[in-house]
């Protein structure tokens, strides 16, 4: 039997990258998955015919999960469509680099509304309806960047720092109601934004590396998939890294 026969899970920014990689990967395992987008909708809808074509069940659903409404709209789609909701893997985030000197307070506020507000949103929206089945998996995506810091990237690694946080905390809140929280940490992963990074600039990053490659979408959609799974059933809190070892 799949991993997730008769789960209902939705994947937050699920419409490409490590998002889409997820969504494929719990559509395999036998999940019912709501592919979320903002703005992609062709993307979207290119997920969810993809999983249905192999004879999975997937329903493409925009909200920006930064706003509230539309983030407790997205969690309410599920319960309604579905009568249930199993899974929530947060992974919706933007990056918008810049050294300090030279961020604006408008950049640092979107990846922090993005990255972080939108995990708290659909977590507190998630968490009503799984508390009245006493049964959950939350599974956050965050990033090395929040373990170690990145140049560039205050606001970003502030972000995937405070998921950490919020996955320790809530993990300790709704664990006495049968709800799981822990995230997954990815390094560095060949996406279609990364893969068009010159090629010195990859080898160099790349010598960092303990195991000597980048990781792949496969690789975070396997741990995350894990970690939403019954077989990590007594797994909370933790912070699952997907890195190589770049951050040990």
């Amino acid at each position: 039997m799949a991993l997730f026969t008769d789960k209902i899970a939705v994947v937050t920014g699920g419409s490409r990258g490590i998002g889409k990689g997820i969504a494929l990967e719990l559509g395999k395992q036998g999940a019912t998955v709501i592919v979320n987008y903002q703005k992609s909708m062709d993307a979207a809808v290119a997920v969810v015919e993809e999983i249905t074509a192999t004879g999975g069940k997937a329903l493409a659903v925009q909200a920006d999960v930064s706003v509230e409404e539309d983030a407790n709209r997205l969690i309410k789609t599920a319960v309604d469509t579905y009568g249930k909701l199993d899974i929530l893997i947060n992974n919706a985030g933007t990056t918008r680099d810049n050294v300090i000197m030279l961020m604006g307070a408008e950049d640092f506020d979107a990846v922090i509304q993005t990255n972080l507000r939108s995990t708290w949103l659909c977590s507190k929206a998630a968490v009503r309806t799984m508390m009245r089945k006493r049964y959950g998996r939350i599974v956050n995506i965050t990033s090395i960047s929040g373990i170690m810091g990145n140049a560039g990237q205050t606001n970003y690694s502030a972000s995937k720092a405070g998921i950490i946080g919020l996955t320790k905390s809530l993990a300790r809140e709704v664990a006495s109601r049968g709800i799981t929280v822990n995230a997954v940490a990815p390094g560095f992963v060949l996406t279609d934004l990364t893969s068009s990074l010159p090629e010195d600039m990859l080898k160099k990053l790349n010598e960092n590396i303990p195991l000597g490659r980048w990781g792949t979408i496969e690789d975070v959609a396997a741990a995350t998939s894990f970690l939403a799974s019954d077989a990590a059933a007594y797994i909370t809190g933790h912070i699952l890294t997907v890195d190589g070892g770049l951050a040990m």
